[in-house]
């Protein structure tokens, strides 16, 4: 597949990259998007959530009433579920919600989704490119230079460049990683994804091992 590589001013370079059909041309697998997603989301609760049941809330144990001749049923701490200000019954407990997957399932599901932006023509490639200082303004004139201003877009760079990571962190819908940081909810998550010529190799080379 092949791609005009685009300068940070939106105008095309001459030069074009061929996109590696192993990585940008499969048949996107949607069940492995799916777990791949379903995962990343999993790892990212919590999990302190915690209701106190019974043997936990504050009380006296003592018998509220007696057993026999109230004439309404039986009843014994007050700490009971059935009372007001009793413990939860089978409440939430504290919980780890990972689950472990493939590498290879993993690697499957970054390349179909790679290739579902390849085929929805929101991927672009441009040449590598960096700021002497971290400047926002700088950031923004880029991306209004590609037409992406207001629209979620994930810029994937070959290494990492604290002065173009820094320009880009006060913007909320544009989002800057190394092409090691790549995840597939990131890409799906991003309306267009824009890769340096730099990222490419790194790409390939890790959804080859």
């Amino acid at each position: 597949m092949e791609v005009k590589v685009l300068d940070i001013n939106g105008k095309e370079t001459g030069r074009s990259v061929q996109l590696a059909d192993s990585v940008f041309a499969i048949e996107p697998n949607k069940h492995a998007i799916y777990l791949d997603v379903k995962q990343y989301l999993a790892n990212q609760r919590q999990g302190t959530h915690k209701a106190k049941e019974r043997a936990e809330v504050a009380g006296s144990t003592r018998k509220i009433k007696k057993q026999k001749g109230t004439g309404t049923a039986r009843a014994g701490s007050a700490k009971s579920p059935v009372f007001k200000g009793g413990g939860t019954i089978f409440g939430p407990r504290p919980r780890s919600y990972s689950f472990k997957l493939n590498k290879a399932l993993k690697r499957l599901a970054r390349k179909s989704a790679f290739t579902i932006k390849a085929q929805e023509a929101n991927l672009f490639v441009v040449e590598d490119f960096t700021f002497e200082a971290p400047s926002t303004k700088n950031f923004i004139n880029v991306l209004k230079a590609l037409g992406l201003e207001g629209k979620k877009s994930l810029f994937v760079l070959g290494e990492s460049n604290k002065n173009v990571y820094l320009s880009s962190r006060n913007l909320e819908r544009a989002s800057v990683v190394t092409s090691s940081e790549l995840n597939t909810y990131g890409i799906l998550n991003a309306k267009s994804l824009v890769l340096t010529e730099g990222s490419l190799e790194g790409i390939v080379e890790n959804l080859s091992k």
